[in-house]
């Protein structure tokens, strides 16, 4: 198995009002999708949005509601690009579990809570190149 993730799939209870949450934040799902999931490209991998318990029965798991021990990280060039994207992800609903901070790492971040519950780091490291189609590398 190559180290590499291909797609995220997060389990959403409202579909319609997940879309609507990631729109505001400037996501456009493919126009491909299915009525039922809506599929962005992210760079070079997928990030879904499907029904919770569905996703839940297709990966072959109980489901008790609680965060599942995974957090999505967005890495971002600066503090002031930090500042706002957790100012945009405030504006369209979501909760602010941490406010943007210098870190314990030497970095400076921030965690935004979706409306499904499922958080997103988004995080300047000045450790990591942030190369300009949007991936990182840990190393120049």
């Amino acid at each position: 198995m190559d180290q590499r993730l291909s797609l995220i799939t997060l389990g959403v209870r409202d579909l319609d009002r997940a879309k609507s949450f990631y729109a505001t934040l400037g996501w456009k799902p493919d126009e491909g999708s299915p009525d039922d999931v809506a599929f962005y490209q992210a760079g070079a991998m997928v990030v879904a949005l499907w029904d919770r318990a569905k996703l839940a029965e297709d990966s072959a798991v109980d489901d008790p509601g609680g965060w599942g021990g995974v957090t999505l990280a967005y890495n971002v060039a600066s503090p002031d690009e930090c500042d706002a994207v957790i100012e945009q992800a405030r504006a369209a609903g979501a909760t602010i579990g941490r406010e943007p901070a210098e870190t314990f790492w030497g970095g400076y971040s921030g965690v935004f809570i979706d409306p499904d519950g499922h958080p997103w780091e988004v995080a300047h490291n000045p450790g990591w190149t942030l190369r300009p189609d949007g991936s990182v590398s840990l190393s120049g």
